[in-house]
């Protein structure tokens, strides 16, 4: 167990800030008349005036040995459940760790695909219901899917697929596949590009590149932006535009919900998502293709959201969280969202409140390449590493 003292230490970015859709005709327009430029306003991000977190914590070790995992969810009884992309839950209670065999029907374990996401069903305490995001199928027709099953304390039922994204790919990449539960209930999740795919993005009737907003049975919610659309496809479809999003948080305080998104070479992405709205991939970028190809003219075009944070160069964000004021071990980091990085290897606390958007690098003892994070039952911080071999860490406040 390490306890530190304030250590944590600051990191300036650069984030440019201003802020229906286009259809693939209107797109390929784009591209076509490529001489015409936009060009983005960028300003650099106040530090804070003190490192944060303010409270004295201690860091301890709540599992090792995990395999490529990728989320983490507490139980109300102090159980944390982790996913491996290999389709294993590893169960961690008090000192004990087991691995569970979950039998995901057509799990594709490839490039990025395998079992990724997993949340409580809101009624979880009565049904023991838990939610997860995977990759399905094979090389040549993949997709992610929703999938439930129930959790009696030692084994998972056989999960019943939910819903399967309507859009096969050829590509193991860019599943995005983070879910999130909004507060009426509905289950929305994102659905990445396919990185061959990235036109798709800006068809309605494509389901990749999209968030998608479904009910927990897997119907789709009649207050859906295109619900109305003749291609069913659409119906599903909350917002649009978007590259390969793995953050995707609730803020209660402020009613909003936030995603962030890996660009290309830049171009990192922080967003408010709103229904309906285009957030722009691909015919709008602050990043460049990985040869340092031109991806698009464009940084700016009407009807597109801008992003409320740009990480250009990329810092790859996978995991996030919300740590609001019902949250009360670091008081200090209160209407935060916490980010875990991939390429920067550093967990960030970006202050959200009233959009100031100071972005600070906390708990420095932390560091390599970060999976995901998690606020516990208590207010404490839970932080995923990755890859092989990997460990959960447990950030606890002293009181």
């Amino acid at each position: 167990m390490l306890k530190i003292t304030r250590l944590a230490q600051l990191n300036k970015g650069l984030f440019p800030h201003t802020s229906k859709h286009l259809s693939c005709k209107q797109w390929l327009l784009c591209i076509a008349f490529s001489f015409v430029t936009s060009v983005g306003v960028a300003n650099s991000a106040a530090a804070n005036d003190a490192s944060l977190p303010l409270e004295t914590y201690n860091i301890h070790t709540l599992a090792t040995g995990l395999n490529a995992p990728w989320s983490m969810v507490e139980l109300p009884d102090g159980t944390w459940l982790i996913t491996e992309r290999d389709g294993h839950v590893v169960m961690v209670k008090g000192n004990s760790q087991k691995r569970l065999n979950v039998n995901f029907e057509g799990l594709y374990l490839a490039g990025q695909g395998g079992l990724l996401d997993i949340l409580l069903a809101p009624d979880y305490a009565q049904s023991n219901t838990v939610y997860f995001t995977y990759a399905q199928g094979n090389l040549s027709a993949n997709r992610l899917v929703i999938a439930k099953a129930q959790f009696n304390g030692t084994e998972f039922s056989k999960p019943q697929i939910v819903y399967t994204v309507a859009t096969d790919k050829g590509t193991p990449q860019h599943y995005a596949g983070r879910a999130l539960i909004l507060p009426d209930n509905t289950l929305l999740f994102s659905s990445g590009d396919g990185f061959d795919y990235r036109e798709q993005a800006q068809v309605v009737t494509s389901q990749l590149g999209k968030m998608l907003r479904i009910n927990l049975d897997g119907s789709i919610p009649n207050n859906n932006p295109f619900k109305d659309h003749t291609n069913p496809n659409a119906h599903a479809v909350f917002s649009l535009g978007h590259r390969n999003a793995q953050g995707l948080v609730y803020d209660y305080d402020a009613k909003r919900i936030i995603s962030h998104e890996h660009g290309p070479a830049g171009g990192d992405e922080l967003n408010f998502l709103s229904a309906g709205e285009n957030y722009g991939w691909p015919v709008i970028t602050y990043g460049k293709d990985y040869s340092q190809a031109r991806i698009s003219p464009f940084t700016q075009y009407k009807g597109m959201k801008q992003p409320s944070i740009n990480w250009t160069p990329s810092i790859a964000p996978s995991g996030m969280t919300y740590y609001g004021t019902r949250d009360n071990a670091f008081a200090s980091l209160q209407k935060h969202v916490l980010i875990t990085t991939l390429v920067d290897r550093k967990l960030y606390a970006v202050d959200i409140n009233n959009n100031r958007f100071k972005q600070t690098a906390v708990f420095p003892e932390i560091s390599g390449r970060l999976r995901d994070v998690f606020v516990s039952n208590s207010g404490n911080i839970a932080i995923l590493t990755d890859g092989k071999d990997a460990k959960l860490l447990l950030v606890s406040a002293v009181k």
